[in-house]
């Protein structure tokens, strides 16, 4: 590994396992080592095969969600469930009406302000409820597009790690970017403190495949990961998500996928079996 300090992980560590290399523990271009994960950073850090290279210095600040942070699963088209799921936290929809919240079964509340679901703990609202529910949904849905934006204008500390597949690895705070899409075939794990940042920049969709965990460790919480995915994002069958995605399109939970996090989508939210746990403030 390179570094632009000697004797020191001033700008970068090496975690492997999720512990660092220290200062000496990769080999540099000019040594032989591979750019195996395909990273560059400010430095042009490489990487073997088991180890990821991830910034510490600089750290970010939390993408500011303003009022979108009020719902777990907040979308402009729709939101569907394949009963049972279990979503903890409010839903919201719009522009779309409450007729495109399907598989809740919705119970209205007597003010039509909100619904009800026994698949919701929490609240459901639409654009077509009762005042003031239309105008909160409107300025919820234009946060999270500023949200959106926010996070993709973020200076990344990493692009193209691993060409477009993470699997395996293990990262520290920063700001991750890709140009295409992202694939998560294996467990990743994200090690930092309670007041670490994340910010993934995918430049088409996610894909976390079936059975693959996002793993926090150290402490790191969920409010503070966010994936900022310029097209679609699926998590397969079965598999963990932690974070808060901001979705250009569509999120689809697959059979038993489950995330303790957001979905914030500028198209459609779908779930099925699944479980949705807002992140703890």
């Amino acid at each position: 590994m390179k570094s632009n300090r000697s004797g020191a992980c001033a700008c970068f560590l090496l975690f492997s396992a999720g512990a660092c290399s220290g200062s000496s523990g990769g080999a540099s271009a000019a040594d032989g080592g591979g750019d195996d994960h395909g990273g560059t950073t400010a430095d042009d850090a490489s990487a073997s095969d088991d180890q990821a290279v991830v910034p510490v210095g600089n750290p970010t600040a939390a993408i500011n969600l303003a009022t979108a942070g009020n719902y777990v699963i907040l979308a402009k088209t729709g939101i569907s469930t394949v009963p049972t799921s279990a979503v903890t936290g409010d839903l919201g929809v719009s522009p779309a009406p409450g007729s495109y919240v399907t598989g809740f079964a919705l119970t209205a509340d007597a003010t039509n302000v909100f619904s009800t679901s026994s698949q919701v703990t929490g609240k459901v609202y639409a654009s077509d409820y009762a005042v003031p529910t239309p105008a909160n949904l409107t300025t919820a849905v234009l946060d999270m597009q500023l949200a959106f934006t926010e996070a993709a204008g973020r200076a990344p500390s990493v692009t193209e790690l691993g060409a477009g597949n993470i699997g395996g690895m293990t990262l520290a705070p920063g700001v991750y970017k890709w140009g295409t899409a992202l694939l998560v075939p294996t467990d990743v794990t994200l090690a930092g403190s309670a007041t670490d940042v994340w910010v993934f920049q995918v430049g088409a969709n996610l894909t976390l495949s079936s059975a693959v965990k996002i793993v926090l460790s150290g402490g790191a919480v969920a409010k503070n990961v966010f994936w900022q995915v310029a097209g679609a994002a699926d998590l397969g069958t079965t598999s963990h998500f932690e974070g808060v995605l901001l979705c250009q399109t569509s999120v689809t939970l697959e059979t038993g996928a489950s995330i303790t996090g957001r979905l914030l989508a500028q198209t459609a939210v779908s779930i099925d079996g699944s479980a949705v746990v807002a992140p703890a403030p």
